[in-house]
């Protein structure tokens, strides 16, 4: 097979919209990821969360609906965006590291022995931040392509999954975590200014 031909690897364009050699945009893959947590806890070391994560799940973004009646049809508008939870899953290492890490926060957030609560959401609400990587390591530093950064974060559920005597795989503790916004990181996406349009007409 001739080299050239690994360029028609694609969606044929438009002939004003195609190059002489387009080949396909290098995707990023979904192992090749980190995610650190800031004011997480109470220890100032948090990289051993860090190092255990096992998966995470990007965010997501919801619009309420606005329905405009109008004469004789309906015109819809966005409404306040909400973010769903997302959620970690972490392996629960043998020294208790991660354990606990996650036993620090939720105690920020309510005092179980004492029954007690914080006093103010800014006490327990922490920044979570995911950053998709290119592969690199070691002497090849990896090179960020994306980050997402959620605020106002806080622990809602923290499920300790179930341990089997027919079952080989490490145990892992999953977090949900609810926030209150995200960034996708200047440049990147969501949190990027586009300017804004103020008209009177609803479209």
């Amino acid at each position: 097979m001739a080299i050239a031909s690994l360029t028609r690897f694609t969606v044929p364009l438009n002939t004003n919209q195609s190059a002489s050699a387009q080949g396909m945009l290098m995707p990023k893959l979904q192992y090749r990821f980190r995610v650190s947590f800031e004011n997480f806890g109470v220890s100032s070391d948090r990289v051993e969360l860090t190092k255990q994560v096992v998966s995470f799940s990007r965010p997501t973004v919801t619009f309420a609906d606005i329905d405009v009646h109008v004469y004789n049809s309906m015109v819809k508008l966005a409404g306040k965006p909400s973010w769903g939870d997302v959620t970690v899953s972490l392996r629960d290492d043998a020294a208790g590291n991660v354990s606990r890490l996650i036993g620090e926060q939720l105690q920020k957030q309510f005092d179980f022995m004492e029954q007690s609560s914080a006093a103010s959401g800014s006490d327990y609400k922490f920044v979570t931040r995911c950053e998709m990587l290119d592969g690199g390591n070691g002497a090849d530093q990896p090179t960020v392509l994306e980050t997402w950064e959620l605020y106002g974060c806080l622990v809602k559920e923290a499920n300790y999954q179930e341990v089997n005597y027919a079952n080989s795989e490490a145990v892992t503790i999953q977090i949900t975590l609810r926030f209150d916004n995200a960034s996708q990181g200047v440049g990147e996406g969501v949190g990027t200014s586009v300017g804004r349009t103020v008209g009177d007409n609803v479209n």
